[in-house]
């Protein structure tokens, strides 16, 4: 039976918002799993929206419902898909925004291809040092930041869209899955669709958060995302940090190697910024055994890749940089 479309995303008024909802859950067969003893099915949150796609939609949506049309500011680096979805939105409901940006250096160049579509959709950019953008969460330097991007008005909305209003919006991605898989996995950047994820799924379910930063932080903010949304901890929930490779928008050959093979064997066009990293993780986790056998895992696909992204140089990860796992079979992807 298909689930009923619940949560705090429910009601959307504005027609260019409206999603499609639940998003598919599709099983794909593949040996890697199998050979385990496991079900591997794919959430294609990626689909949900054609501009607003995956979790961003989940996220946003309740924010701009309390912004009430007001102009939207919100913060991200070089190749922030929450800025991207954040311009999109304003675009598609004629609402002014501004992206705060990571680097104050980045003002001097050319705009990379995520930053020039924001630019396109509206999106004012206010580039900022790195040591503020780092303190943009204390309230005298947000109160400035405000004040030099002309924004005192402005309904703010925190980097990659995680807040109260967002965890319980990614609520309903967790109640979709009630009874449909016994781990549900995700790519995680701020945390906040693993918080509502975990709230949302059903007993017995287990969330598992893939970071695709460095620095260890994740899960203090999903407990205090969740302390936030619902006055306390929800579901059960656990994070697998070894799988950033290098950290936000870096990438190695091995995981576009990868990537280009999940690809080929399932027809499914691969993000890899998250959601590679995400699959690669899985087939890791499944290869050292960390899912009992007759298990089902559901991977939530929160994005899709953009058109420029076969084009443009992905970062790599510095020199020195520590491989990620990999299987015990041989290389993941084989």
């Amino acid at each position: 039976m298909t689930p009923a479309v619940t949560g705090d995303n429910a009601r959307v008024t504005h027609p260019a918002l409206r999603p499609r909802l639940p998003s598919p859950l599709q099983e794909v067969a593949d040996d890697r799993f199998a050979r385990r003893g496991l079900r591997l099915l794919l959430k294609r949150d990626d689909v949900i929206h054609p501009e607003l796609v995956g979790n961003k939609w989940r996220k946003l949506v309740p924010n701009l419902r309390a912004a009430n049309g007001r102009p939207i500011v919100t913060f991200g680096g070089a190749y922030s898909h929450h800025l991207r979805a954040t311009a999109a939105a304003g675009r598609i409901l004629g609402v002014p925004t501004i992206g705060v940006v990571r680097g104050q250096e980045l003002a001097r160049r050319p705009l990379n291809p995520s930053l020039a579509r924001c630019a396109a959709d509206g999106m004012r950019l206010h580039f900022v040092e790195r040591a503020v953008y780092r303190r943009k969460t204390e309230p005298e330097t947000l109160a400035a930041l405000l004040r030099a991007a002309d924004a005192q008005e402005a309904y703010v909305v925190p980097e990659g869209g995680s807040n109260a209003l967002a965890v319980r919006g990614c609520r309903g991605l967790g109640e979709e899955l009630r009874g449909r898989a016994d781990v549900v996995a995700v790519a995680c950047g701020t945390g906040g669709t693993l918080a509502g994820l975990a709230a949302g799924l059903g007993p017995g379910q287990r969330a598992l958060g893939v970071p695709v930063l460095r620095g260890g932080f994740l899960a203090a903010e999903v407990g205090a995302l969740q302390q936030r949304a619902f006055g306390g901890p929800r579901g059960h929930w656990w994070l697998d940090e070894r799988f950033h490779f290098g950290g936000y928008a870096r990438t190695t050959p091995a995981l576009h190697a990868f990537a280009d093979d999940f690809e080929q064997r399932h027809g499914l066009p691969v993000e890899r910024l998250y959601v590679a990293k995400l699959l690669y993780a899985l087939t890791v986790l499944a290869d050292e055994g960390a899912f009992a056998r007759g298990s089902t895992v559901a991977a939530v696909v929160t994005g899709r890749p953009f058109p420029e992204a076969a084009a443009r140089d992905d970062v790599t990860s510095p020199p020195g940089t520590p491989p990620p796992p990999r299987s015990r079979g041989g290389a993941a992807g084989s």
